[in-house]
């Protein structure tokens, strides 16, 4: 008897438990939920102290919300949709012109190659003073690159102070489809090695990858690198176009699964691919996110390409974009993704929070191993590992304060304003006396920066402070302090060769735009130069992919 209603009361606490979390359930605390939102909202603004801004409120509240499920799923106003809009399909009605803000300056900081800022004579270097006639001097760098954009064929004018002219100039130009390039530029290596970057995964970016792979396997190339570094990733689809190059038709590239049938996905290359066998290494860092993830797994997970570089971003999510009410939208996760070999690469649990809401990495107790095509263990739970790991160089404080200050940029424009083009980028190089001319230009200049050993020693003095013994060391503080303090007036000279790399890039810049940025930083990249020489030995190549 006591078994029979032990088993009954068991049955019961399941039945609740199942009508708990019906639908109907589920629904009824919905529409309660909102109901409370909706009262508490409307007496927060009839009674708080201060006068309330309702949208300001209302959005901080939402961003809240989402924020608290990932940092990927987003509300974006009617005001936003246009730049969301711009970032995802890499399209927008402008002239072509890339522009930062240097203090209260707005300066031109690259030209697109074949658009209309190109034609119409606007050079890098140039500061806008005026956008048909509005000065941006009193509007904010968001409001100036609103300006600057606009309905197609319709007449934008600049106004530009040009660095040795004495007077403003007024250029006019207009509005056209610009098309941020996915592969900003390819290149042969040397005579059997071509190079890829793609720096993005908007429309057409699998389109742009073929091109490239076809113009440079024209032009010789046996050997391929295709560069993923810092590519954030964006639409799966041309992650699965990419991956389609190279490999055979029909092959499992990726597949989503998510809380909702209709957003479980299985995606296959459907076309032929331009080769299959052309020995391929794909490097990446951690700034490689989602769509690289995807084709840098695949490609590993089929024995493809050798993967070279640091550990991934880790983000195995899926998004997509819902309208909403006021030509609102949403970007929610659907879902999440998983390469052929069948793992995630999600490094973050964002469904398993700390009490104090941070969220933690995937334990190594919990990471599950799998198996490439030829045997090779791969693990899931953490970003992409690669096969030939390699250490990212770290930039020295330094040059992102001379980069944030516009010393670089500055100094980059006046000596190109004395010299002629160089006949070659590979060549080009800033000689000693060159470089000297530079720290003595950078005499005058204020400028200041923290270092890691800055910030240490001020948790030892704090710290210290803390315990009541800072005056028993105080004196050999201010000592270390000193030293350091006086070590740093030669930074610049310390430092030369990672300051020699980021003025000629933006040297380069000046005479062939985008291209001469990218080359400039070849002969400084131990990465690539490590993907090369991989290439260059067919045997130690082979063997990796082998699992030898």
């Amino acid at each position: 008897m006591r078994r029979r209603l032990l088993i009954v009361s068991s049955l019961m606490a399941v039945i609740l438990l199942v009508a708990a979390n019906s639908p109907s359930e589920r629904y009824f605390e919905i529409a309660k939920n909102l109901d409370i939102f909706a009262t508490l909202f409307k007496e927060v603004n009839a009674l708080y102290v201060d006068e309330v801004d309702p949208g300001k409120l209302m959005r901080t509240g939402m961003d809240a919300m989402l924020a608290s499920l990932d940092p990927y799923t987003n509300y974006i106003s009617e005001d936003e949709v246009e730049n969301f809009r711009t970032v995802n399909t890499g399209q927008y009605g402008g002239i072509g012109a890339v522009t930062r803000q240097i203090g209260k300056r707005t300066v031109v900081t690259m030209i697109m190659e074949g658009f209309a800022a190109q034609r119409g004579g606007l050079k890098i270097g140039d500061e806008v003073l005026k956008i048909d006639q509005v000065e941006l001097a009193r509007v904010t760098s968001e409001e100036a690159g609103a300006l600057m954009k606009g309905q197609l064929g319709t007449a934008v004018s600049l106004t530009i102070k040009r660095p040795g002219e004495s007077e403003p100039i007024t250029l006019s130009f207009k509005r056209e489809k610009i098309k941020v390039n996915n592969v900003p530029h390819f290149a042969m290596l040397n005579e059997e090695t071509g190079y890829i970057q793609l720096t993005d995964f908007t429309p057409d970016a699998g389109k742009e990858v073929k091109n490239a792979l076809v113009s440079l396997k024209e032009k010789g190339a046996k050997k391929l690198v295709l560069d993923l570094r810092g590519n954030p990733g964006g639409l799966l689809m041309e992650a699965v176009n990419i991956c389609n190059l190279f490999i055979p038709k029909g092959k499992l590239v990726v597949s989503t699964k998510g809380k909702m049938p209709d957003h479980n996905f299985s995606y296959e290359t459907l076309n032929a691919p331009i080769d299959t066998e052309i020995p391929l290494v794909v490097l990446i860092d951690r700034g490689s996110a989602s769509a690289s993830e995807i084709v840098a797994g695949t490609l590993q997970d089929y024995d493809r390409a050798v993967v070279v570089g640091e550990k991934s971003y880790g983000k195995g999510l899926v998004q997509i974009s819902r309208p909403l009410s006021y030509k609102a939208q949403l970007k929610v996760t659907t879902a999440k993704y998983y390469t052929p070999s069948g793992r995630c690469i999600q490094v973050l649990d964002y469904s398993r929070r700390r009490e104090d809401g941070s969220v933690s990495s995937v334990p190594d107790s919990l990471k599950k191993s799998f198996k490439t095509t030829k045997g090779r263990v791969v693990y899931d739970g953490g970003g992409i590992d690669p096969d030939l790991l390699t250490v990212n160089q770290t930039y020295h404080p330094i040059i992102q304060v001379l980069f944030e200050s516009g010393y670089l940029f500055d100094y980059a424009t006046s000596f190109t304003a004395k010299r002629s083009a160089p006949t070659d980028i590979k060549s080009f190089q800033l000689t000693d006396a060159d470089y000297n001319a530079f720290v003595q230009w950078m005499k005058d200049k204020p400028y200041d920066y923290t270092t890691n050993l800055d910030e240490d020693l001020h948790r030892i003095k704090e710290q210290a402070k803390r315990e009541k013994n800072y005056d028993d060391i105080k004196v050999m503080l201010e000592k270390i302090e000193s030293t350091v303090n006086e070590k740093r007036k030669n930074d610049l000279l310390v430092y030369k060769d990672q300051i020699k790399q980021a003025l000629e890039a933006d040297i380069l810049s000046r005479y062939f735009l985008e291209k001469g940025y990218v080359e400039a930083g070849f002969k400084y990249d131990e990465e690539l130069a490590k993907s090369i020489e991989l290439l260059a030995k067919t045997d130690s190549y082979n063997k990796i992919l082998m699992n030898n």
